[in-house]
Order: C-alpha cells, then sequence, then structure tokens
C-alpha cells in the first residue's frame, strides 16, 4: 500500500483538538485492515460512494463522524457515538439495548438506522456518503469497551495517570495506550499496525482460529442484534479488564506498568474484531456475503427486535435515570480538550 499521501494525511489529523473513541490510530487502523477484506465489488462501491480511489480511502474518511459532530448542523450525532450499559461492573456487565439505549439513540439504533439508509434508493447520494462515513467510524467505536458502558460517563470521570501526564480511564484506552505500544498515531503508524494485525488475524496468526468465531450472529437484515452482539463482547472486559477490581483500584492511580500490561491484548484483540467485521458487514450490506472466510454462525440467544419496531418499556432505577441525567449533562464528547486525535 503507498504512503505517498502520509504527510497529507497527518496534517489533516493535526486538526484537531479532542479525543476520539480508538484515537486516529485505531480507527484509521480498523479501517485499513477492513480494507484487505473487502470483495472487488465492495471495494468499487464504497470507493464510488465516498469518491476516493486512492489506497487509504477508508482510511482517509475513519475520523470524519468525529469531526462532523462538532460542525454547526452535526451536533445531534453526538450520542450515536456510544451506549451506556446500566450495569454493575466489575460484578456484572452487560448490554440492554431496551434499557441502555434512550430516546435520542445510541450507537446500536445508529448503525441499524444508517445501515439502511446506505442502501436505499430512496436517500440521497450526498446522504448515503454520510450514512457509510457513520458505519465506518461506528463499528470501530463499538468495540472500545468504554463506549459500551456507563460508569463515570464511560469512565471520562474516572481521573488516572499515563506516563506521568494527567488523564482519564476513557482517554487511555482511546489513545494514550495504542499509542504508546506503536509509538505515535500518524498514518505510518496505522499501516504498521494494521499490517501486524493482519498477519494475525490470516492463516497461521495468533487470531486465525478465533476469527473464524467473530462473524458469530452477523446479520445485515437484523442490525441490532448484530451490533447488540458486538456491544456485548466489547462490555464483558469492562469486568474483566478495564475495571476487574472496581473504580476505586484506578481512581488516581499510575496505569502505566501492570494495567498497560493486561490491557494491550484486549485492545489489539479488539482492534482486530473491529476491522475484521467492518469488512464483513460492507460485504454483506453490497453482495450478501460476508466474504471474509469462516462460516456464518447463527445467534444463540433470542433477536433483539428491529430498531424501527420500537423497544419494549423498561423501568429504570433511581440511580439509572441519575446516571443518564449525568451523560446528558457531560454532553458527547470523550476525554479533555487539548489531546490529540
Amino acid at each position: 500500500m503507498a504512503r505517498t499521501t502520509a504527510s497529507a494525511f497527518l496534517s489533516i489529523l493535526l486538526l484537531s483538538a479532542e479525543t476520539a473513541a480508538w484515537g486516529n490510530l485505531g480507527h484509521t487502523t480498523v479501517a485499513l485492515i477492513a480494507q484487505s477484506f473487502l470483495s472487488p465489488q465492495t471495494v468499487n462501491f464504497t470507493q464510488s460512494l465516498l469518491n476516493d480511489t486512492s489506497s487509504t480511502f477508508l482510511a482517509n474518511v475513519a475520523t470524519w463522524a468525529d469531526s462532523y459532530r462538532k460542525e454547526p448542523g452535526g451536533e445531534f450525532s453526538g450520542v450515536y457515538h456510544y451506549i451506556d450499559a446500566l450495569d454493575s461492573p466489575p460484578a456484572s456487565c452487560d448490554v440492554d439495548y431496551d434499557r441502555d439505549c434512550p430516546e435520542e439513540g445510541c450507537i446500536v439504533s445508529a448503525i441499524a438506522n444508517y445501515t439502511t439508509r446506505v442502501q436505499s434508493s430512496n436517500v440521497s447520494f450526498a446522504e448515503r456518503q454520510k450514512a457509510l462515513k457513520w458505519i465506518i467510524h461506528f463499528v470501530g467505536d463499538i468495540h472500545q469497551p468504554l463506549h459500551v458502558e456507563n460508569l463515570a460517563v464511560g469512565g471520562n470521570l474516572i481521573n488516572v495517570t499515563f506516563e506521568g501526564a494527567s488523564a482519564n480511564l476513557h482517554r487511555i484506552w482511546d489513545s494514550d495506550m495504542p499509542e504508546k505500544l506503536i509509538g505515535g498515531y500518524a498514518l505510518e503508524d496505522a499501516l504498521d499496525w494494521s499490517s501486524s494485525l493482519l498477519e494475525d488475524i490470516k492463516a497461521g496468526g495468533k487470531y486465525a482460529n478465533q476469527s473464524s468465531t467473530w462473524l458469530t450472529g452477523i446479520d445485515v437484515n437484523d442490525a441490532i442484534a448484530s451490533s447488540m452482539h458486538w456491544a456485548q463482547d466489547a462490555n464483558a472486559y469492562v469486568c474483566s479488564t478495564v475495571v476487574p477490581e472496581g473504580q476505586e483500584a484506578v481512581e488516581g492511580k499510575e496505569l502505566e506498568g501492570e494495567y498497560y500490561d493486561a490491557a494491550i491484548p484486549v485492545i489489539q484483540q479488539q482492534i482486530a474484531k473491529a476491522g475484521y467485521r467492518l469488512a464483513a458487514w460492507l460485504n454483506l450490506i453490497v453482495t450478501g456475503q460476508t466474504g471474509v472466510g469462516g462460516e456464518y454462525v447463527s445467534l444463540t440467544r433470542p433477536a433483539w427486535k428491529r430498531w424501527e419496531d420500537g423497544k419494549r418499556e423498561v423501568q429504570l432505577e433511581d440511580w439509572m435515570v441519575e446516571a443518564r441525567r449525568v451523560r446528558r449533562a457531560f454532553g458527547s464528547d470523550c476525554g479533555p480538550a487539548g489531546h490529540h486525535h
């Protein structure tokens, strides 16, 4: 893959001043992995819709959604970057669509909505292009454990230090830990990371046996069920890895050492999963086949209702109502201002 666009791409990265989910490094890496598994028909479809035939056509728009939500008229989309699981880590982790996706929407309903819109002949070219950009970004977001968790506004209110610098738990999962592992966040870094993870996914790699299970439950005709499967997969790591001993065990602590060592394998695997699943999702949209190898496995749990069919009524507990109020007051930003994407 050519690297001639690296300097131009890096200049775009430096224009932003707030933290994106997974940071630019993570989102760009997810997109690059996905490109390697797209069918020829899907490449043609996505390049045509994005009006981009370069070698980094998905990567070039991987963080568009974070920029768009800051633009006048784009603020509505901020809530689509996450779903706040009203669970109780580390005692229990679980995402419930009916309970956790509020009336203003969430990442799960957004993936369902924009999957429908990108396929619709009744939607304008410009809006279908936006829908594709959102899908590329949100499939990445939903694999970050703190984007599918309510605790302390997805970890944004848990102050920590990392390599001696003040941060919060959300930010270090988004950006600081991946960037420490790879050594930067430029396009060259994403290209190197994606190449390494591709080798891990393919035959003989450390994820080769697992990757055939990563498409469990994928069904483009039931995007709620599919994306809820991904959300629950990511959310489980909140209990096992993000706060295995509770919020108090990380609050105010330096997390560069043992915590980082435990988190990095999860981060690497989640980035690999996101790229693999994004490719399969786009291939399903265009061709009806996942196109990435492995067998289709049906959901073993009851499917959730379609997003447009409404949801069952859930009575929230008082603490859940308060948690949702705090999230709305906090807003949809991720991490403190001043940190690069």
